[in-house]
């Protein structure tokens, strides 16, 4: 009874969250975005394309044993979903491109996660790593994400109200933190349950172990940058596709480290999932910081930095153009 309670309470905050990003979103936005083939394109080529190879090649290159490489190739091969919404919304990049790339992303990797695991794993370990995912748990998330993003959408083009949209975003950012608080309570529990090791002692795994779960964050923000420049894409969009491109669901893999592994190599599988999630939040803290102050977010790089995390500036066409544009600031309620 426990369990389900807590599974249930997993997959309300799981859809608070992408049902409030989503009902902040401007219909017509949205709307517009369906039609950005380009980036939406770019964005899924990244994801299922580079990232997967990243992570396939670190393994390679770095000889990589089973539980890291295996728990790297899972990681690598699973789009950030949720989260990413998250860190979107509050760096202010684009919230519409970002929302419709989820949606997409997640009825792609029905296909794209496994596929991408079968030319990966079973190349470079010979293993059936795709028996090991819970896809049960995978197929309800990824029910629980398209449902919310669809009603998140519907509300916000029926009530096209500022004040649902002010609620909408407090609604998703308090929600964004519990999920966080709630992941790390139930891998401290896991641990305590079915880990003999401490699956957050990160410590004295080698070089290869450092260099190599951080390498695909670093390799695949930067590529994604040079790529997005090169194409020029929306500066908004940039941050957008970067963030998308380079964040990466560890609680899949998690899932499939506590179910194909055994005692040390446990802990060692879980080591990258913690490690892996450091370094992404880290990464893309200073990236959204140095793309802010750049002018590539749709906040003023002149605001205070408590100012526009704040503030959500919900904009009417490219804010670093000489085109008309329109603020609407959604009051945040992080700073109490």
């Amino acid at each position: 009874m426990k369990e389900i309670l807590l599974d249930a309470l997993g997959y309300f905050l799981l859809f608070a969250l992408v049902f409030s990003m989503a009902a902040t979103v401007d219909i017509n936005c949205f709307a517009a975005q369906l039609k950005n083939s380009k980036a939406i394109l770019l964005g899924m080529a990244l994801q299922f394309i580079l990232m997967p190879f990243l992570g396939f090649l670190v393994v390679e290159m770095l000889d990589l044993d089973k539980a890291v490489g295996v728990t790297l190739l899972v990681i690598t091969s699973s789009p950030g979903g949720s989260y990413s919404n998250w860190w979107c919304s509050i760096f202010n990049a684009d919230l519409a491109l970002s929302i419709t790339m989820t949606a997409v992303s997640t009825l792609m990797s029905i296909v794209m996660l496994p596929l991408s695991l079968l030319t990966y794993a079973n190349f470079v370990f010979d293993d059936e790593v795709v028996k090991s995912l819970d896809w049960p748990s995978l197929f309800k998330s990824i029910f629980v994400v398209i449902s919310a993003v669809l009603l998140g959408l519907v509300c916000s083009a029926r009530v096209r109200n500022f004040t649902f949209n002010k609620m909408a975003n407090r609604v998703g950012n308090f929600s964004g933190l519990a999920l966080i608080l709630f992941s790390v309570v139930m891998s401290r529990g896991a641990s305590a349950n079915d880990v003999e090791t401490d699956i957050e002692s990160i410590e004295g795994k080698g070089w290869k172990f450092y260099v190599g779960v951080a390498a695909p964050v670093v390799v695949s923000l930067a590529l994604a940058n040079v790529i997005v420049t090169l194409l020029q894409m929306k500066k908004p969009e940039r941050v957008t596709i970067a963030i998308e491109c380079c964040y990466q669901n560890t609680g899949i893999a998690t899932s499939v480290a506590l179910t194909m592994f055994d005692g040390n190599d446990t802990g060692d599988a879980m080591a990258v999932t913690v490690y892996y999630g450091i370094v992404e939040a880290v990464c893309i803290i200073i990236y959204c910081i140095g793309a802010w102050k750049a002018g590539w977010t749709k906040a003023p790089p002149t605001d205070s930095f408590w100012g526009i995390i704040a503030k959500s500036y919900e904009v009417s066409g490219d804010n670093h153009s000489n085109e008309q544009t329109h603020f609407e600031d959604l009051s945040r309620p992080l700073l109490g």
